[in-house]
């Protein structure tokens, strides 16, 4: 018999089925046992007796299948056939989507036991340490709240790669080993077995590959992209991330602005209308009277701050170009090197950095920053300029950002591009506190996979193929002597 799933069992009344999943919990009734088994889809009310028989299924009961019923314990993975039938009036369970049914066993097949668990996953306790979660990662996904979430990052994902071709959009994958450069955070190196004492890097964003498929002439360009970043330790970010990455020919800031808001308000009367965007068209803010008015360039603008249900999406506009990097004593890009000044006087961009603005602007919601994107440099001389401003030697840009610049000789639309993040914005419309809760695999603040026990060490032949060599730390060797 074919297997079906449990919230299909309505469709067959009166009809014999097989429900395959977990034992979501068991109720002995003196001589019933009830089961609720849990698939993918949900509950399913199952009963066992001890002379199920007499049921007038018209199909003889596995021997001793009630008491292999009493052994059973929450998790364990079953195979139950069995005919389905109404529920009686004062037994219908309006919670669920199976509750006018129930399942009266027939067969039992135990496919594997579970040992007692670290934590419960039925009901409403959620009070667990986040560690024990995190380190039971398996078990903590079995929980309906986070297969929700998963769910419903699905579902965004997927009206993303719907509507984006329909506005001539082509998805392109980048390369994940990449070349390091200097791009705001610091990357994680993965060094190379055949070029000894080389490394790749894994991409901060796929910022230079979306620029040179511009130069290609693909005009249109999105991307799903997992993106890299070593940063220290915050609350909101994970050390691995994704985001919708999309780039545009031939635009100005205020077509990147609207394509988004379009998108965005589309994901939220589709996936979640219960959500009420509190201004349509999105505001568009100043960073200097973001700073002005509300003290942060991430606004919260919500009428009733109190009510989850209410997002308040808004534009950042008109960053400064450079910011002032005390301890270094230079500057730096405030969004990213790649971005366009607002003029293209090489020698105003010289003379006086902390006056210029940049094409730059933020998508922000609730208080949080949901995606950053820019105009594009797309002439080599204003983007040298930048560089050279930032602290960094012709000879240096020349050797880190070549390929760029030479690619910038073939001719080069005008081109910018924005890109969201997946999790922080799924974070807030799932009305959680954490962007880990809505990512399946997570990791610690500190970039540590608890359920893997990574980062770890290496074996020591591995590191001799790559020619790499551990150096303790002086702490740890007086901790030897």
């Amino acid at each position: 018999m074919q297997r079906i799933l449990t919230t299909e069992t309505p469709k067959h009344t009166n009809e014999n089925v097989k429900v395959c999943g977990w034992v979501d919990s068991r109720r002995d009734h003196g001589k019933i046992v009830f089961i609720d088994l849990r698939d993918r889809s949900g509950l399913l009310q199952i009963v066992f007796t001890p002379h199920q028989s007499e049921l007038g299924t018209g199909q003889a009961p596995q021997n001793n299948l009630y008491d292999l019923a009493q052994e059973l314990r929450p998790e364990w993975v079953i195979s139950v056939e069995g005919k389905i039938v109404d529920r009686p009036p004062t037994m219908v369970n309006p919670k669920i989507e199976t509750g006018k049914v129930e399942l009266q066993a027939e067969s039992l097949e135990v496919f594997s036991k579970a040992k007692t668990l670290p934590f419960e996953i039925s009901g409403k306790k959620e009070e667990v340490n986040e560690e024990i979660r995190m380190k039971y990662r398996y078990l903590d996904l079995r929980r309906q709240k986070m297969k929700n979430n998963l769910v419903l990052r699905q579902k965004v994902i997927n009206f993303i790669r719907d509507f984006l071709p329909k506005e001539g959009f082509i998805e392109v994958e980048t390369p994940i080993l990449t070349k390091s450069t200097p791009e705001g955070a610091r990357d994680y190196i993965v060094p190379s077995r055949n070029q000894p004492g080389k490394f790749y890097a894994l991409p901060q964003s796929p910022q230079q590959y979306k620029q040179l498929l511009m130069v290609a002439g693909l005009e249109r360009y999105f991307q799903i992209a997992r993106c890299f970043r070593d940063e220290d330790p915050r609350g909101d970010r994970q050390p691995e991330f994704t985001q919708l990455d999309l780039e545009m020919s031939f635009i100005d800031q205020n077509d990147i602005l609207e394509l988004t808001e379009k998108l965005y308000i589309g994901i939220v009367k589709t996936l979640v209308p219960e959500k009420r965007i509190s201004q349509i068209p999105f505001p568009r803010i100043t960073y200097k009277d973001a700073m002005e008015k509300y003290k942060s360039d991430k606004p919260d603008l919500r009428r009733n701050k109190s009510n989850p249900d209410e997002l308040a999406f808004a534009f950042i506009v008109d960053f400064p170009m450079f910011e002032w990097k005390k301890e270094e004593k230079r500057w730096d890009a405030v969004h990213h090197p790649f971005t366009r000044p607002q003029t293209e006087n090489i020698a105003e961009i010289k003379k006086n950095p902390e006056k210029i603005l940049a094409c730059q602007y933020d998508f922000v919601l609730n208080g949080y920053e949901i995606g950053g994107g820019s105009l594009r440099t797309y002439k080599p001389e204003v983007l040298e300029t930048v560089f050279e401003v930032m602290g960094h030697e012709k000879q240096d840009i020349r050797q880190k950002f070549g390929h760029l610049l030479e690619a910038f000789e073939y001719g080069v639309p005008p081109h910018g591009g924005i890109a969201p993040g997946i999790d922080r914005f799924l974070m807030i419309l799932a009305n959680e506190p954490s962007i880990r809760e809505v990512i399946a695999f997570p990791k610690t603040g500190d970039g540590r996979d608890l359920m893997m026990g990574a980062p770890s060490a290496v074996e020591e032949n591995q590191l001799k193929e790559l020619k790499i060599k551990i150096e303790e730390s002086k702490s740890r060797r007086r901790t030897k002597k």
